[in-house]
């Protein structure tokens, strides 16, 4: 089934978007209703092998970024899809579009490292600033932190 918007998945369109269009589509469905942009995440497909069902001229990158965008009027759901190079991982904000997104951008900023061009504070929200690296890329060295109980005794 098609719509306007995209192929209908589950209860909601899923419409997808050139990188360098990602601005214009959005302006484009929030002058059509879609007033409000609900979620805004990212996901990593650096070891993911499987088909990733893209439509035809769309090429798979190693980043995703997709945004949930609700018309209250109709009831409406599309959810924005664009793909983001793994090398330069960047896609321009939509906060002029929906102020409401700046938070998201950060969290997506912190987490993956994709830069949103035109931000106007691209700095980390979740982690500290002087943190090193994104910790939900795939490639990102889990680590570990050693836990030390106060009643126990390493005597034996």
């Amino acid at each position: 089934m098609e719509t306007r918007y995209g192929a209908v998945v589950g209860s909601q369109s899923v419409l997808h978007v050139a990188n360098d269009s990602w601005v214009t589509v959005a302006q484009a469905a929030r002058d059509d209703g879609f007033v409000q942009l609900s979620d805004l995440t990212a996901v990593d497909y650096l070891s993911y092998n499987a088909d990733r069902d893209l439509p035809d001229g769309i090429e798979p990158q190693r980043f995703e970024v997709a945004a949930t965008l609700l018309n209250h009027d109709s009831g409406e759901r599309i959810r924005m899809r664009t793909q983001v190079n793994g090398d330069s991982p960047q896609v321009a904000t939509l906060f002029d579009v929906w102020p409401g997104v700046e938070t998201l951008e950060r969290e997506v900023f912190d987490m993956f490292g994709i830069d949103f061009v035109g931000h106007p504070d691209m700095t980390r929200i979740l982690m500290p600033e002087d943190w090193n690296g994104h910790p939900l890329r795939k490639d990102y060295d889990v680590g570990a932190i050693p836990v030390q109980f106060k009643a126990a005794s390493n005597e034996r």
